[in-house]
């Protein structure tokens, strides 16, 4: 979306919008709020980009794209009717994300939920309400998260109060977290995992730390030291990986999938650029990249889309960075924890810190207005991130 709005941007303003067509394939015309799927209240997750991309200029075509054939300058798509079809360019953008890695252990596929997508979310949801249908036992009243990172952390604190909304405020229920690294939080660092304890201690959420997911079936998981946890809720949040179209495009590639890219996020010297999850940029000049987050990928968005339409129109491209680096971690309903730079020291917590993360999840993040001035403002590659304090 941020790609081809910042595209539609740089046409606008030089004057080209008769003359470069932008076209989006993607499955729906729809903006994922994939980074508020934790939440118990799914509404509003989808918002339309419909009129959006009418007020931009922008082309909005349903399909799904299986192959990327660089030497052609082409991609192949199965359309809406599913029928097979084939689309020209002369720049490419590859904003096709990530999904949620999935090893190869027994019964995850099968047993385990996530909230990776939209769907997934909707079909947790649904499991959720159904357990008040079942028998008490420990395994309904027990939710599993398989990995204490960023999504992990922020899925078990919801659970406690989404657990006893639906079966009951005196049900004996546990939210266990099972991290195979020694430390919750793993990639946050030191900083907030003070602040991260206290408050999931604070809700009853259980960790299992240096132990990994084993085996999983429909009431149990079994970790690597062979212990046996009754739950009839498993949910898997350990990671992603770029978009498997990333392997049709040559270059090099990091251990997410992510293509490398030049300053302009362009894929070496081909008329392919990447960008948001699948792309492995710099985000700054002493050795930080940009993370698989929506915080960087708005950016990295407005980047690419902008550098592609220079391309096409002959101007000087305007090299991605993003020094700023700041984290908000949600920690159930009322609290959260800010912390500011690659080191990421606590600047707020509690419900202060809730409360801006509420305006980042419910404000920030959505689509701009259906308005060329606001898209012209907002789309801006060149402005700055929100400085969140």
């Amino acid at each position: 979306m941020w790609s081809a709005l910042s595209a539609a941007r740089l046409r606008h303003l030089e004057g080209k919008q008769e003359a470069i067509d932008i076209t989006i394939i993607s499955p729906q015309p729809e903006l994922h709020i994939r980074p508020r799927l934790y939440e118990a209240d799914l509404s509003g997750m989808n918002p339309s980009l419909v009129e959006l991309f009418k007020a931009a200029g922008v082309r909005y075509i349903a399909g799904i794209v299986q192959q990327i054939h660089p030497q052609d300058h082409a991609v192949a798509y199965t359309d809406a009717n599913g029928q097979q079809q084939s689309f020209n360019y002369d720049k490419l953008i590859l904003a096709s994300g990530s999904t949620l890695f999935r090893p190869a252990i027994p019964g995850l596929k099968e047993h385990a939920f996530s909230v990776d997508q939209l769907s997934e979310a909707q079909e947790l949801d649904q499991h959720l309400k159904a357990l008040a249908q079942r028998p008490a036992s420990k395994a309904r009243n027990t939710v599993v998260v398989c990995g204490g990172g960023f999504t992990g952390i922020e899925t078990a604190a919801e659970m406690p109060a989404r657990l006893r909304a639906i079966l009951g405020a005196d049900a004996e229920t546990e939210v266990i977290i099972v991290e195979r690294n020694d430390a919750i939080g793993p990639d946050l660092g030191a900083g907030p995992r003070p602040v991260i304890e206290q408050s999931l201690r604070d809700k009853g959420v259980i960790l299992r730390l240096g132990d990994a997911v084993a085996a999983v079936d429909a009431n149990s998981i079994t970790t690597a030291s062979g212990e046996r946890i009754e739950a009839d809720t498993v949910i898997w949040t350990a990671g992603a990986r770029a978009s498997a179209l990333a392997t049709q495009v040559s270059g090099e590639r990091d251990s997410f999938g992510r293509l490398h890219v030049t300053p302009s996020l362009r894929v070496g010297d081909s008329d392919i650029y990447a960008t948001g999850d699948m792309a492995r940029a710099a985000s700054d000049k002493v050795g930080n990249h940009a993370l698989m987050s929506c915080q960087h990928a708005m950016n990295l968005g407005r980047s690419a889309g902008h550098n592609a339409m220079a391309d096409v129109l002959g101007l000087p491209a305007l090299p991605y960075d993003q020094e700023l680096y700041v984290t908000c971690l949600a920690l159930g309903t009322g609290d959260a924890v800010y912390t500011e730079g690659w080191n990421r020291e606590v600047k707020m917590s509690g419900a202060d810190a809730a409360a801006l993360k509420h305006n980042i999840n419910t404000l920030w993040i959505y689509p701009p207005q259906a308005d060329m001035d606001e898209i012209i403002a907002k789309a801006d590659p060149a402005s700055r991130p929100v400085q969140y304090r």
